[in-house]
């Protein structure tokens, strides 16, 4: 899932929430880029807030909300140092493709295992 600078960071001591402080969404593989970001209409990245860590995993502290512009099709979520710019820092498939032919929000829940 994640890029192998954010892996380093993390080993040499960088926490997760203060790396990965924003979620997107992208209509293919972002890869380590973060290709094919959502984009038009109102979409914007958004913040996210991490829990502490439990059992081995890394969730947010509530799922966020992303405003989807009409004809959008997305498969992956993406995780940003930033609003805007900023470092990508990696990325995963949905459990399912999401599809909206008119527009309207999204609900991202993250959990990141351990392994």
């Amino acid at each position: 899932m994640f890029t192998p600078a954010t892996r380093d960071a993390v080993m040499d001591g960088t926490s997760i929430a203060a790396l990965c402080t924003h979620a997107s969404l992208h209509t293919a593989d972002p890869g380590g880029t973060g290709a094919s970001e959502v984009a038009g209409g109102s979409y914007a990245r958004v913040a996210v807030t991490w829990a502490a860590s439990s059992g081995g995993t890394k969730t947010l502290t509530a799922a966020v909300t992303l405003q989807i512009p009409a004809g959008t099709t997305f498969t992956h979520f993406g995780l940003w140092s930033a609003v805007s710019g900023g470092t990508f820092r990696g990325g995963e498939l949905l459990s399912a493709l999401q599809s909206y032919p008119t527009g309207g929000t999204f609900d991202l829940s993250i959990s990141i295992p351990s392994t």
